[in-house]
């Protein structure tokens, strides 16, 4: 039996179960968000894919399900926000900020998986009128649009890319050029050409400047988050997510088996080392909250907090970026904590 299969058999259920990409829910605008009424012991979600959170004395509720009366708290973000790692959804960040850690309002998972800060607040847009009054927003994230800096400009766009973005443009390119074989060059377009683009990607840029491009595309949506927040009377905090090579140079036991077991099925490494560094996070750290003091947005990067709150032992990640049930726990804890809400 695989480390990965002993240690954290839940991820089974995410990825064979509920990652399947012929299950995916793809939406107009926001390109893609979860299975709707997913139903296993792992993982849940309501009618519109956003997972069930769990609260005080059997409390549950979730935007596109069941919905308290009063004010609500809002956790945004992507994957990790959303919970992947968690064994069920009473352990997910948001279920441990209302059961446990801050229980005087209700929070809601408003995360999600693979998204970035565009998708992040696409989603806001999309389904802020089911939401009762909403007192605070943390926005959990920073990751992925750092991550997805490293692709060229020409799947950057002008709003960042995304992931699976290789192929909607190849999609797109196969039915650009059947209309041009179809139209003979005279048609809707003009027989305009696009140049396509390519599925595989070799050029990266300078870890400066996917920091820049990160920290300026995270801040922007930003601004118009904080825009939002201010007309509704809303708190807003920026919170940036931990890694585990943020956090400590040296993983625990349990941790140290599943990265090497995972680095031999995916290229996390190849893909990423520049940006999982130590001196990554604290320039990408240092960028958004300047920028973040500019515009006036509370910022948080909870790393180092982690860091001071852990043993060299304890298991925190099931990957290098998704918690176990102890780490969603003591995660939930240093927000409420840091976030001074009870």
């Amino acid at each position: 039996m695989s480390h990965r299969a002993a240690l954290t058999p839940q991820m089974l259920q995410y990825a064979a179960k509920f990652d399947d990409r012929g299950d995916i829910r793809w939406l107009p605008y926001l390109m893609y968000f979860h299975a709707t009424d997913h139903r296993s012991e792992v993982i849940n979600t309501d009618r519109l894919g956003f997972r069930i959170s769990h609260g005080p004395d059997g409390q549950r509720a979730s935007a596109g399900g069941q919905l308290p009366d009063g004010p609500v708290r809002l956790l945004a973000g992507s994957s990790t926000a959303f919970g992947i790692g968690a064994t069920g959804d009473e352990h997910t960040l948001s279920s441990y900020l209302w059961s446990k850690h801050a229980q005087s309002v209700p929070w809601l998972n408003f995360a999600g998986r693979s998204h970035n800060s565009t998708q992040e607040l696409l989603l806001f847009l999309l389904y802020r009128h089911l939401l009762p009054q909403i007192d605070e927003i943390v926005i959990f994230s920073g990751f992925n649009n750092l991550g997805l800096s490293r692709l060229p400009a020409s799947v950057r766009g002008d709003h960042g890319a995304f992931f699976n973005c290789s192929d909607f443009f190849d999609q797109m390119e196969e039915l650009s050029a059947r209309h041009r074989k179809a139209s003979g060059g005279f048609g809707r377009f003009g027989g305009r050409r696009q140049t396509g683009t390519p599925a595989t990607y070799t050029t990266v840029p300078e870890l400066s400047e996917q920091i820049d491009l990160a920290s300026g595309l995270t801040l922007r949506h930003l601004d118009s988050w904080r825009l939002l927040a201010e007309g509704m009377g809303a708190k807003l905090t920026f919170v940036l997510q931990p890694l585990a090579t943020w956090v400590r140079e040296e993983p625990a036991p349990q941790e140290k088996k599943l990265f090497e077991e995972l680095d031999k099925i995916s290229n996390f490494g190849e893909v990423y080392g520049d940006i999982s560094s130590m001196g990554a996070r604290e320039a990408y750290s240092k960028a958004l909250q300047t920028g973040c003091e500019q515009i006036g947005v509370r910022y948080f990067d909870l790393n180092p907090a982690l860091a001071d709150a852990i043993g060299a032992k304890d298991w925190l990640f099931v990957d290098r970026i998704h918690f176990t049930d102890v780490g969603h726990d003591l995660v939930a804890d240093l927000l409420a904590e840091h976030l001074g809400v009870s």
